[in-house]
């Protein structure tokens, strides 16, 4: 039977593509989400820069305020999904002051100041939801702060960035170049007129950032997440890499190393995965995260990783949870980051490499690029040659067995300089062997 519990206000500020379908469904499961919750969620505005704007969806216009401190002050919970640091910052430490609970899906802000707004939800008894930060509709957030939060997480391995890889799905399936699949991406809407934050990694490392924190009790800053975009991968190297047995993917890595000094790597790159791996089957826009416990063993989490009703259906999860939370009363709880580990740079990381290579087509090549490998401490697996004209540069592609990545540059650094390497064409880690 259903409380008398008064209503609960809900604010939401933004009203973009996520924004306006949680309120679409605010409104239309109204009924439904009170007997889950124990009392109804009344939606008490939506603040926006502009209430003339138009929408996603047929919203009743007298919700829309330009006024969000006022409609932050007078509510139970606050949604933001404004983006971006500021005014996002400010308006949801005014919630928090205010007694409201707070549901985000800001990954930036979470990335840069996650720590600060936790601390502060703690020190004043509210809670701060963020699920919707990373995955989309994919369940990874409670998952690693409370399901898993007993076990102890080796690997959290993932692609967390659905437009690289749609990217590089489109040039694996039809052999496109990246410019090509990037504007086909573009006018499907995954990708922004700008998409340097995409193709770039800053998404992802963001993301990274904050799985990192929750799988490792750690604070991670984004500053210490190693990121490597996704413009320098050819056609050529998917197609290399498939004939190998591998795809290409941008993978957010975090790790827990021991190389002389024992803390966290958390790197964010194009990466080879055996075609055999569960995340190399990940298409389209879609994302999935790969999780390494010492108990519970392998898990994976696959979904869609964007979209409106996708990320909509996170950021409601997190309401009914707040709500719950509000009707029952106590102090929210906070994230553990009390283990303190330390993040390490991405030379302490020990993986395979793909290194391909230009070199002069004579003999005493192999046996000068060996020597080069050897001297390194880095160690040869397979070697292949394309064929070649005499006096026509040759193309050799390295597979090494596991190295240290500081090995591992130190070698490029000298094989640019050997007299018969042409130039180094490209290097990529391999992962999930």
């Amino acid at each position: 039977m259903q409380s008398a519990y008064r209503p609960i206000r809900v604010a939401l500020l933004g009203a973009g593509s996520v924004g306006s379908q949680v309120a679409r469904l605010l409104l239309e499961n109204k009924d439904e989400l009170a007997r889950r919750v124990g009392a109804e969620l009344e939606l008490s505005g939506i603040a926006v820069r502009n209430v003339g704007a138009k929408r996603d969806a047929d919203l009743p216009s007298e919700l829309f305020t330009e006024d969000a401190e006022s409609l932050i002050i007078g509510s139970d919970i606050v949604i933001e999904l404004i983006g971006g640091i500021e005014p996002a910052k400010t308006w949801i430490m005014l919630a928090l002051q205010s007694g409201a609970d707070v549901v985000t899906a800001n990954k930036a802000l979470i990335a840069a100041h996650g720590s600060e707004l936790l601390g502060l939800a703690e020190q004043l008894g509210a809670q701060l939801y963020y699920e919707a930060a990373v995955g989309g509709a994919i369940p990874i957030i409670r998952p690693l702060r409370e399901s898993l939060a007993g076990d102890r997480i080796n690997r959290v391995m993932g692609i967390v960035n659905g437009t690289t890889n749609y990217i590089l799905d489109q040039m694996e399936s039809t052999g496109a170049d990246f410019a090509d699949a990037l504007k086909e991406a573009q006018d499907l809407g995954y990708a922004e007129a700008d998409p340097t934050a995409d193709v770039e990694a800053y998404d992802a490392a963001s993301k990274a950032a904050i799985l990192a924190s929750l799988a490792f009790h750690s604070e991670v800053p984004v500053e210490q997440v190693y990121r490597e975009g996704i413009t320098s991968v050819s056609a050529m190297q998917i197609e290399t890499a498939r004939d190998a047995g591998y795809s290409v993917k941008l993978l957010a890595i975090c790790e827990r190393v021991n190389e002389g000094e024992s803390g966290l790597v958390v790197r964010v790159h194009p990466t080879l995965i055996p075609l055999e791996h569960p995340l190399a089957a990940v298409r389209g826009a879609y994302n999935a995260v790969f999780v390494e416990a010492e108990s519970a063993g392998q898990l994976m989490f696959y979904g869609a990783g964007a979209g409106g009703p996708e990320t909509a259906s996170a950021v409601l999860g997190d309401l009914v949870s707040a709500a719950k939370r509000h009707i029952a009363g106590g102090p929210g709880l906070s994230d553990s980051t009390h283990a303190n580990l330390s993040v390490l740079p991405i030379q302490n990381v020990r993986t395979r490499f793909q290194i391909t290579l230009e070199v002069q087509d004579k003999p005493g090549v192999l046996a000068s690029v060996a020597n080069e490998f050897g001297s390194h401490g880095v160690s040869v697996e397979t070697v292949t040659q394309s064929a070649a004209g005499a006096g026509v540069a040759a193309q050799l592609t390295i597979m090494t067995h596991s190295a240290l990545e500081r090995d591992l540059e130190s070698l490029v650094e000298s094989l640019t300089k050997n007299d018969f390497v042409v130039q180094v064409d490209s290097v990529i880690r391999v992962e999930g062997i």
